[in-house]
This record gives structure tokens, sequence and C-alpha cells, in this order.
């Protein structure tokens, strides 16, 4: 184990810009008429700089990456200038523009296997990306691309060399791209969402290679991401985009800590935190962007803005550019730079919002003035908490304020059973840190005796010993089996009511195949499956059938999950139509489960594509509920979405859990996600559960060091702490299920087993470590569980709420 501090050289400011983009138009031929892509971009950055620019899906930030480094596809029209040390880049030719990608600019791809040739080997391509700009031999290309994959950290490089991309993990595939990426000295590399399909500890060590990318080379960096923890970590100037257009753009404390764009803050409440309160609801952004054929007048966020007045509906602020100087602030008074000259923001109430005469923690909790929700102010504390107009030490966020409630007034009236009542115990759901849900005792005096301690709520789901084995074989007319891929290994689980359990870790540990064994409803290899108290290998087909309506499913992509032919409203009626409702059941059933997700009776009549990806998941999420189950597995559900969306459908989700008394089996890779919507966790790796617990305990007290690993590598949106917090880089990738190591999986890549004497190692080595108990309820699969917390407890943010 390595601790690397997520720190970076601070900005020289004095040096000149290594690339100045300066008002930037990308707009491409659409079906439906011209898509602006890119409306007015301007930023500069400088060596050893890294500028993080963000926003959601659709903001323009990829498309005008490319344009930078002359990527678009013919029949784009890109306008504005592009200037790399001085030299224009608009308007040359592809072989001009060869010569220099790579070479003095050079980019960094979000999906490394399509950024590889497959048929030819990471060495080879390396040589060639060095031959094709330096002078070089091909044994000297050769050695230089040992000296790259060893600088970038891959095990072994000059044997990997050889390797083909197939042959290497998601994350080493991305350090190979970085490899090629440094591999002439470029003064400038552009990294487009570079760790966005990648684990939280691959992640933080590709970022920790992309700072040392920077150190080596003294290249600035442009990194684009939705990520608002990685930014804060490793970025000194942010540009925030939307709808094409730079809305708000300063150094990351101004931009973290004193925002004053509407949708900046917002942006920042919507985002789950591991140091923001539990038991609050995010604060989403309602609505969806415009469309970037036909966007309306004034200020494109003004439809979803809470505090436009008329005047945003009519102009457009000017855009925001990354380094004004005081003059170019002075001379576009729409950007309300109060602040000095290097924080400026694309909006007509800037002024009002830095002065503090519109409070940061009050936009997304008063529209018009009305208060639409009744918890705490965006920072999770008083209404100055985090939110000052003068900049406190917590930066905007951390939990927010409710959002508007789903109609709670028009609850679908359920056929079977009814909605559990405040007194039976789960209107607001077991608070994180507590026991299996009992029901709440009845306010009482002081005086009175203390009650007896609350009985568990029955389990619903119960998991004993799973196995699934995918055996490994050879031959192509006789197979003969040679192996087995250990997918899950005799995993035990309990979900009980009225309580959401968390599966967490890396992919490829089997959280998914333990959902699809759970739902598949028959025997297993080994082990057993309980449900609502019945063994599922003593059921029979009609048994079966009938049990499926009280287990349901939302998948992690709505877009995947829904039928592109179906209207909404026959997406909702299939299940029941299967189940055999009635006609008349169905017709009233269809209509109160879109209310009960937030949207309209109206909507039944239209198609997936005419919904934004939030409303999409809430119809996968109606459809799950059509059947009135009693426990729902979720699949990833809002990994697809953007944060803002994610917000309201993580809302939605705690609502209608206490609304309905529901379940929840919950797998996530974001641990974020996790601590604010699970009551329990379990975290696997390779096929086993290592540590489970309730989510406060197990996130302030990890006992497991791949649990310590995992939450010291999720990025906090707080640049303060994100640069005083020690990381735990772990060594390598998870070795293969079909090849799991004797004794403890984990101690390839253990951080303590490298620090034990010679007899604890050969106990890991050669036991196999059980489950046991570190806690109330709290359970660690390690031979020395909770060594090393001493270590964690400074760097991981506190679990307060």
């Amino acid at each position: 184990m390595t601790g690397q501090r997520a720190t970076g050289p601070e900005p020289a400011a004095a040096r000149p810009a290594a690339l100045q983009v300066t008002d930037l138009h990308v707009t491409f031929p659409g079906e439906h008429g011209p898509v602006h892509a890119v409306r007015g971009l301007s930023y500069a950055v400088r060596p050893g700089e890294v500028l993080g620019i963000v926003g959601e899906s659709g903001s323009g930030k990829s498309a005008a990456a490319q344009a930078v480094l002359g990527l678009l596809p013919d029949g784009t029209a890109v306008r504005g200038s592009v200037e790399l040390d001085g030299r224009e880049l608009l308007g040359l030719g592809d072989a001009a523009l060869s010569r220099i990608r790579g070479n003095g600019i050079s980019m960094v791809f979000q999906d490394p296997l399509s950024a590889l040739t497959p048929v030819y080997s990471i060495g080879s391509q390396l040589v060639e990306a060095l031959r094709v700009h330096q002078d070089l031999s091909r044994k000297a290309a050769r050695d230089r691309a040992v000296e790259l994959l060893a600088l970038v950290g891959i095990p072994d490089p000059r044997r990997r060399a050889d390797a083909f991309p197939h042959e290497f993990s998601g994350g080493m595939r991305q350090r190979a791209v970085i490899a090629m990426a440094i591999a002439n000295d470029p003064r400038v590399i552009v990294a487009d969402e570079p760790t966005t399909a990648l684990d939280v500890t691959v992640q933080a060590q590709i970022l920790d290679v992309l700072r040392t990318a920077r150190e080596v080379t003294g290249a600035a960096i442009v990194l684009i991401t939705h990520d608002l923890g990685v930014v804060a970590g490793f970025a000194d100037r942010v540009q925030v985009m939307y709808a094409g257009r730079p809305v708000e753009a300063g150094t990351v404390d101004e931009i973290y800590y004193r925002p004053r764009m509407p949708y900046t803050i917002g942006l920042l409440g919507a985002t789950p935190r591991l140091d923001g309160p539990t038991g609050v609801p995010l604060t989403p952004v309602h609505g969806t962007p415009p469309s970037l054929t036909a966007l309306p007048p004034g200020c494109p966020f003004a439809p979803r803005c809470p505090v436009a007045v008329p005047h945003c509906h009519e102009t457009e602020p000017d855009p925001a550019e990354a380094l004004p100087t005081a003059a170019t602030a002075a001379a576009t008074p729409a950007l309300a730079a109060t602040r000095g000259p290097g924080h400026v923001a694309a909006c007509h109430r800037g002024e009002e919002i830095a002065s503090g005469a519109l409070p940061r923690a009050e936009i997304f909790t008063r529209a018009g003035g009305t208060h639409l929700g009744g918890g705490a102010p965006l920072g999770g504390g008083t209404p100055s908490g985090g939110g000052t107009p003068s900049g406190g030490g917590a930066p905007l966020g951390g939990g927010g304020t409710p959002a508007p409630p789903a109609p709670a007034d028009r609850a679908p009236t359920r056929a079977n059973r009814t909605a559990r009542t405040p007194q039976q115990g789960v209107t607001q759901g077991p608070r994180p840190g507590t026991a299996p849900p009992a029901p709440r005792p009845d306010p009482s005096p002081p005086t009175r005796p203390a009650a007896s301690p609350p009985t568990p709520h029955p389990a619903i789901l119960e998991v004993e010993d799973l196995v699934k084995h995918y055996p490994l074989t050879r031959g192509t007319f006789v197979k003969r089996t040679i192996g087995a891929v250990r997918a899950v290994d005799g995993i035990s689980l309990v979900v009980r009511e009225g309580e959401t359990l968390a599966l967490v870790g890396e992919s490829g540990c089997g959280k998914t195949t333990t959902l699809m064994e759970i739902m598949d409803l028959a025997a297993g290899q080994a082990g057993t499956v309980r449900l609502f108290g019945r063994d599922v290998r003593d059921l029979d087909r009609a048994a079966r059938r009938a049990l499926r309506r009280d287990l349901q499913i939302v998948f992690q992509d709505p877009t995947a999950a829904l039928d592109p032919r179906m209207p909404a409203g026959d997406i909702l009626a299939e299940p029941l139509r299967t189940h055999r409702w009635p006609k008349d059941r169905i017709a009233a059933r269809v209509p109160e489960l879109l209310e009960t997700v937030g949207l309209a009776a109206e909507d039944a009549g239209r198609y997936p594509r005419e919904f934004s990806g939030g409303q999409r998941q809430r119809i996968a999420v109606a459809r799950a509920l059509a059947l009135e189950p009693r426990l729902l597995v979720l699949d990833e559900p809002v990994s697809a979405l953007d944060v803002s969306v994610q917000a309201g459908v993580l809302n939605l989700l705690h609502e209608l859990k206490a609304r309905l008394g529901l379940s929840y089996l919950l797998v996530a890779h974001d641990l974020s996600v996790v601590r604010h919507s699970a009551d329990r966790v379990a975290v696997m790796y390779l096929g086993r559960i290592v540590e489970s617990g309730a989510t406060a305990d197990v996130f302030a007290a990890p006992a497991h060091p791949y649990t310590r690993a995992l939450l010291s590598a999720v990025p906090l949106p707080d640049p303060r702490k994100e640069r005083a917090r020690t990381r735990i880089l772990l060594r390598g990738d998870p070795p293969s299920p079909a090849d799991v190591p004797s004794g403890c999986r984990f101690r390839g890549r253990c951080p303590l087993y490298a620090t034990l004497g010679a007899p604890e190692r050969r106990r890991c080595e050669r036991q196999d470590p059980p489950p046991e108990p570190v806690g109330p309820g709290h359970e660690s699969a390690c031979h020395f569980a909770g060594s090393g917390n001493a270590a964690h407890g400074p760097d991981t943010p506190p679990t307060g709420g």
C-alpha cells in the first residue's frame, strides 16, 4: 500500500497559456435542424495546471474536446479560435493536425477498449506512437514503451508489453492509454471522462497516474467529467457547462464554496456525499436540459431555475470565461463577477447571490417565496451552514432540502394489503446505524421506565451459503471441464421487512450473479434461498409464478429495459395482463402508478423516447410496483443518470419505501449513494461477503482492509477535505474467479498483509477467514479485523447526520 495525497502543484498563473480556446462554436447537422452543441466556449489552461470542465450529459463537454483536437466528423461546423502555444489549430489540414495530435496535444478517451487497436499488442501501439513523432529505432522505441508502462504502474511491463488489449483489465487498459498520451511529452493532455467506467479503487489509481503524468511532462490537463468529487481533488480551476455554454468558472474553492450560478448550486446539492447528513432527502434539479436544436429565449436554465425572474426568460446572460481579466468582467456586466476577476457566472441574479441578498442555501428551498420541503437547508445545517454568502468552511450540498415530495395524497390502493401506518414503523424507514427496522415506540415522559429492546422485523429474504460456479470447458466436439469460474462462492445475507440492504464491491465480485440467482427462484448449485419464509427449492411452477408478484426488479439502464415500441401505459399494463387482472382494474391502476412515481396520467400515451432518462427510470420503477411487490431488487438504479436526475430518483425510492412498506436489495458501486440510501451494507470481494453491518457502523469504522480501501477511494465534492485525505491505493486488480488464491482471497492486494510477520502471513495464506463479529450486527471476514482503523479514521469523512 502506498499512501498518496490528493494534491497537485499550484497553478502557475504567470506562465503563458499552453492552450487558449476563444469563442468556440460547434454545430452538428440534425434531422430536425442544426444542433448547437457548443456555443461560445472560452478558456485558457497553463502548463502544470488542471482545468476541470463539468456538466451533465449533452452539455457540450466532449464535443468541445473533440473540436480542440480536430476529431469531429465531416459536416460539423466549427468556428472560433483554438491556439496551442500561440499556433492556431482550427483550419489546419489532417496532415498538420496528425503531427500535432499525440505530440503537442494528446487525449485520454473515456473507453480505453475502443481507443486501442485490438489486433496489435500494447507495446507495438506504443512503439508506433513514439516513432511517428520521434526519430527512434525500433529497439529504442520498444525500451521507451516498457519505461512508459512501468511509469503508469503496469506490473511486469516488459512481459505485458506483448499482451493485447483484451488481455488487460479495464484499469490497465486506461493506464496504457495514458502511457500513449504522455509518450511524446505533450504540452496539453485532454482527459475525457477518464474514470467514468471504472471501479472506485481503479479510479483512484488512474487519477494517481494522471498526477504522475502531469509531474513528469509538466503538461496542462483539461479534465472533462461529471463527477464533482473527482474535480474537487484534482483540478485547480473549474468551468461548469450547461446547454453548450459555460455558465460559471473560477478556482475550485470559489466554485465549491461560493457558487453564484443556481445550476452549480443545484448540482452540488443533488450530489450524495460520504460526509453529508443521513436521513435527509437530496435536492434534485427539476426538469430537463433544453433541446439544442430549439433553445428557448433567454437563459437556457431559466425553465428549471427556482429563482428565475422575467428578465431571465427574455435575455441570455453572456457566457462565462475561465480566466477573464477585470476589464473583461467590467465589459460584460451580466457576468456577475463581484468577488474578483477570477470567478464569473452567467446569471442575471449572480450579483444577488454573491452579495448574500439571495442566500445560496435557500435557492432550492423556495420557489416564488414558497418553501418546498420541510428539511434542513443546503449544507445540512442551519441556513448559514455551508452556504453563507461569505463562503464558509464547507461547500454546498451534503444533503440539501427535500425535493417536492411525490404526491402522497395519491398513494395507490393496494389490492391485497394496506400500506403500513407510521405506528407500524416504516413511514420514515430505519435510520442508518440502527439494528434491523423495528416499530417506533410512542413518545413517553422521561420518568417512564425504559421499554424492552424492539423486536426485529421478520426476514423476507434469507440467503444461506449460496454458490454459483460456471464450468470452464475445452474442446470443440468433445468438451471437457478444466475448471470453474467461482462467481458466487458461499454467501449468506438477510433482508428484513422495511429495510434496504446494499451489496457493494468491484466489478466481477459476484453482485449481479447473486441478484440473478435470487430472481431465478429455482434451486441453485448449493445453498438455500428463502423468500417470505418459503424455500424456493420446494416451489412448483404455480407457486413460483405467484411468488414473483412479491419480487420485482429495477434494472440499471431504463432505455434498454423499456420496449421502445410500447407507450408507457402499455408497459405498465403488461405485467397486470400477464397476471390476469380485470380490464377495469388495469385501467384504474395505470394512471395510479404514473402518479405514484411523480408523472402525469396523460403520460400513458407517450413512448419511452419522449421521456428524459430520469422519467424513463421512474416508469421502470412504476412497472416494478405494478403488482404490489414486497421486495424490490435494484440493480444500479441510478448509475446511468445525471446527478441532478439521480437525486430525484433516490428521493422517490426513499419515499415509496416509507409509504408502501417496501424492502430493497440494492446493488450499487457508488458508496455515496449506498450511504445515503441503505440501512445495512454487505461488501463483496471475489464471490464472498467480506464485511457486513449497519451502514453507519461499516462506514464509520470499517473493519476489513478492503472496505477501508473502498471508502478511502471515494472522492468528496469538497476541495479542502480532498486535499487533506490520504488514499489507500490497492495493488493491481482482483484475481480471476477462475483462479481463486488459497487462504484469504484479498491477501494479494491487502495493505495490511504486507505489514504482518511471517506467522501471521502464513495464516492468511492457508486459512480462509470466516465472518467474525466486530460489533453489534457487524461482521468482518479478516483474521485481523479492525487492524489499521486508526490510520483510516482521520482520512475518512465524518458520518454523522
